[in-house]
This record gives structure tokens, sequence and C-alpha cells, in this order.
């Protein structure tokens, strides 16, 4: 995508196309617009100079729950037993005894 000219309808279609979106043609000028907007405001972000900024691995160091803090404001990891399958199955709305069936979603 280029940043000086900002995102062709091109870009918009495909970009709709990888998210399997069915835009209509009213839609794609303003999801052009959105996508544009995004991107300037990305542009804007790496004009910051964040070169005396310690990068982070994780939020939790922000809330004193780093690694010298162990999970301060974190709750416990603690081991429980999983759910019985069978009880589970039998509450599901379908199923073939092994596995969920869900309905498709996605077709292309």
């Amino acid at each position: 995508m280029s940043e000086l000219s900002g995102v062709t309808l091109e870009e918009v279609r495909r970009v709709a196309e990888l998210a399997n979106l069915e835009l209509t043609a009213e839609e794609e000028p303003r999801m052009q617009r959105d996508l544009s907007a995004i991107l300037g405001y990305i542009a804007q972000l790496n004009e910051l100079n964040t070169s005396g900024v310690e990068p982070m691995a994780q939020v939790s160091e922000m809330l004193g729950a780093g690694p010298d803090a162990a999970g301060a404001a974190l709750r416990v990891d603690t081991v429980r037993p999983c759910l019985d399958r069978a009880a589970v199955m039998a509450a599901a709305p379908e199923t073939d005894g092994r596995f969920f069936k869900v309905p498709k979603v996605i077709e292309r």
C-alpha cells in the first residue's frame, strides 16, 4: 500500500477479499478513506522519538507485575481438573460423540 497516495480501491478490494468481506460499491470509498486514515495515524506514530523508551514484552510490566513482582496483579495459575468429556458432550446442542458440530460459517 502506497504511503503517499493512500489506499487504492484495488487494495481495498484485496483486503476485503482477504477478510472475507463483501463490500458494496457504496462501501468501498468509505473503507478506502478509513484505511487511509488508519495508515495516516500509523505514520504519525512512526514519527515519534522512542529512542529512550524501553521495549516491553508484556503489559503486565506496567502494572508492577514484572518478573520481580511474581505476577502480583495477575491471578495465580493453578492446576485444576478438566471437565468430563461425556458431561460436556451431553450438554452440547449437536455432537458426534467426540466433537462439537457447528454450522459452516466460511463459504468460498
